[in-house]
């Protein structure tokens, strides 16, 4: 990469957008998310594309000020932060480290990749509970906390559990 008067590199922006919290999913960054598309740096500005994981995510705003507050705090000066909507975000843009956190965490993470043809409709899916790993398990509605997850129920161990839909 061609070196700047900044004397820092995409690694390091990224690295530093990694403290960058998804403020719905706190054990998640955006970057793992797939949220953070492209660091550029040229001319002495850097310039963060992220897209959002859908058109009406509400955390975006929440998102973009964590990004614009952190450059500030590395001391930078000349920055701008731009929403890209050249492709639409999917699941398959998160790391498999992100998947793992998600359950973990007590979501299920996206089971399929977006691209997959899948023709049963949510309410007919198997998806496995994170807490018990059973597959027993089902829908009780199609909109959890926010509009990327589903809310469903283990008849296993009896946990009600949050799957982030394929997208």
């Amino acid at each position: 990469m061609k070196s700047t008067s900044l004397h820092i590199n995409k690694k390091q922006v990224l690295d530093w957008l990694k403290e960058v919290k998804d403020p719905e999913i706190p054990v998640l960054d955006v970057v793992e998310m797939g949220i953070v598309r492209e660091v550029e740096i040229k001319e002495n500005s850097i310039t963060v594309k992220i897209t959002p994981t859908y058109s009406g995510c509400p955390a975006m705003q929440a998102i973009e000020n964590s990004i614009i507050s952190l450059l500030h705090e590395k001391g930078i000066k000349k920055f701008s932060v731009k929403k890209d909507f050249s492709a639409s975000w999917t699941t398959d843009w998160m790391s498999d480290e992100a998947r793992k956190k998600l359950k973990d965490y007590g979501i299920a993470p996206p089971k399929y990749r977006a691209d997959q043809q899948i023709d049963q409709p949510i309410s007919e899916r198997s998806i496995e509970c994170p807490y018990c790993e059973s597959t027993n398990t089902s829908l009780q509605s199609e909109f959890g906390s926010t509009a990327c997850k589903a809310q469903f129920y283990c008849h296993n161990c009896e946990q009600a559990f949050e799957h982030f839909k394929c997208h």
